[in-house]
């Protein structure tokens, strides 16, 4: 989400790479869970089984030509250029059209505020997120169509991140839609040490999606839905029957406004819905402000099956593609190399995918090597490790995170360290480690989860370790009673902090 202050402040985050305006927190987004009778747009599984193309006996194959129209049929993941009539490559057009609301509430304040910011002193961030539009906006828009979302609902990604696939938050959100670990994985998107597929721009948007349309089901409207993205569905649910007799008789999309004017929703999420009209307007209609726009390449790719530990510098090479252009193609592999214990689909340039397996096949067997292996000795530490691999200590961490060490950081003698080769460390993403989650403020980690249907206190407590009487206690429920789009506390722990003794007086 992005951050600006009511004084239209940019705030930027802090590595792996900065997103024109960092993203903002969402703790309450940490633990939602889908509805398992959900599958219009469903979780795409492993990229270690899409069924992209068939192994072959070197693991590495050009997809079949009948799987990978299966494949685009499944996941959208379409290779042919898209036709110049699509709504998305040219939003300047003369009488601009929406299909959300936006001309209903253009006029409000914070609507022109933001207009007025995106067209204004941000405005060459803003042009560098419509070229990055350019690039995911026509895949973006074919997979709402498909979902029967509007297809402007794209905006969310450029005020989530400006369509950034390595945005990174400081509550640890990731990639263009800005999910946190554990909704990423409840919709079924792998996020490990090797790969994070919120960093995936398909998948993450499948993801997305999903979410979305179970929202815009459960609201019956597109704004709550996108205010229910930013500040989790149980706050609006629980805002829209608080306020229920002050809301009556207005449509529903009004029902977001009329509810940001009370003293409840947060500030980030009351300006998160005019973020998105304001994004629509300036999008569609960017000579109108000034804006010049240099469009990006269209996000098109081929597939291609690869073996364990294959280095994207060897993919590279395989496909004739330089190797910032094969980790623009896939940005979820953090670590130069595909996992070390799974077969893996790979994108390649469009046009590469046909020969990618007789090139592979040409490359000499010691340069697709991601590692050589070393012995520990007594009483070597990492540094001394890595001194003598000449890569930095925290490099050699990244793929020995299985080695043990005393607690002053010396090895046993006899363990097998693996050394990553120059190609693998020369795509290898220094990224924080994506299991880590923020919940809550520097004093407490809070746990949230979204009631689904058929779900009780019971069940809750057995998943989630606790007892009936302990979720009611953190959620001041006086009856055992719960619903669907509940959002209920399910763990809170409070910080450590170090205990310091009085002196006793004398």
């Amino acid at each position: 989400m992005l951050a600006l202050a009511a004084g239209g402040c940019i705030a930027r985050p802090t590595p792996p790479r900065t997103p024109p305006l960092s993203p903002s927190s969402r703790p309450s987004q940490a633990a939602i869970l889908l509805p398992a009778t959900d599958t219009a747009t469903p979780p795409h599984p492993d990229p270690a089984t899409e069924p992209h193309a068939t192994p072959s006996a070197d693991s590495a194959l050009a997809p079949a030509p009948d799987v990978t129209k299966q494949a685009v049929k499944l996941f959208g993941d379409s290779v042919a250029t898209v036709p110049a009539t699509d709504s998305a490559v040219s939003p300047a057009a003369a009488a601009p059209t929406w299909d959300i609301d936006v001309r209903s509430f253009e006029t409000r304040t914070r609507v022109a505020f933001f207009t007025n910011i995106f067209a204004g002193r941000a405005r060459q961030e803003f042009a560098t997120w419509l070229s990055r539009e350019r690039r995911y906006g026509p895949m973006i828009r074919r997979k709402l169509r498909a979902a029967n979302l509007p297809e402007d609902m794209e905006y969310l990604a450029l005020i989530e991140s400006g369509y950034d696939p390595h945005a990174y938050s400081s509550a640890a959100a990731v990639g263009m839609w800005q999910l946190m670990t554990g909704t990423a994985r409840d919709v079924g998107l792998r996020v490990d040490w090797w790969v994070d597929q919120r960093r995936d721009p398909v998948r993450s948007t499948d993801a997305a999606i999903r979410f979305l349309r179970w929202l815009n089901e459960q609201f019956g409207s597109l704004y709550l839905a996108a205010a229910a993205y930013d500040g989790g569905p149980g706050r609006i649910a629980r805002g829209l029957s608080r306020y229920a007799d002050d809301l009556a008789g207005i449509s529903k999309d009004a029902a977001f406004f009329a509810l940001a004017e009370k003293d409840y929703l947060r500030a980030e999420t009351k300006d998160y819905v005019p973020k998105l009209i304001a994004a629509a307007l300036v999008a569609k209609q960017p000579e109108r402000y000034g804006l010049v726009i240099a469009p990006l390449p269209a996000y098109e790719y081929d597939t291609v099956r690869v073996g364990p530990a294959t280095p994207l510098a060897v993919i590279a090479r395989a496909s004739g593609a330089s190797l910032s252009a094969i980790r623009d193609l896939n940005p979820m592999v953090l670590r130069g190399l595909t996992p070390p214990r799974d077969s893996f689909t790979i994108r390649v340039p469009v046009g590469k995918g046909a020969s990618f397996a007789d090139s592979l096949g040409t490359v000499p067997q010691e340069e697709r090597r991601a590692f050589r292996r070393s012995t520990t000795r007594k009483g070597d530490t990492m540094g001394s490790l890595a001194g003598r691999a000449s890569v930095s200590a925290r490099q050699l961490a990244w793929y020995n995170r299985d080695l043990h060490s005393s607690k002053r950081g010396r090895f046993a003698p006899g363990q097998t360290v693996l050394i990553p080769s120059a190609a693998v460390l020369s795509a290898a993403l220094d990224v924080p480690d994506p299991s880590i989650e923020h919940y809550g403020s520097a004093h407490a980690r809070v746990v949230t989860h979204v009631v689904r249907k058929g779900e009780s206190l019971g069940s809750l407590a057995r998943r989630f370790h606790t007892s009936v009487s302990s979720l009611m206690r953190l959620n001041g429920l006086k009856k055992s009673t719960i619903h669907p789009g509940q959002e209920l506390v399910v763990k809170r722990s409070a910080a450590k902090h170090r205990k310091t003794k009085k002196k006793r007086r004398k």
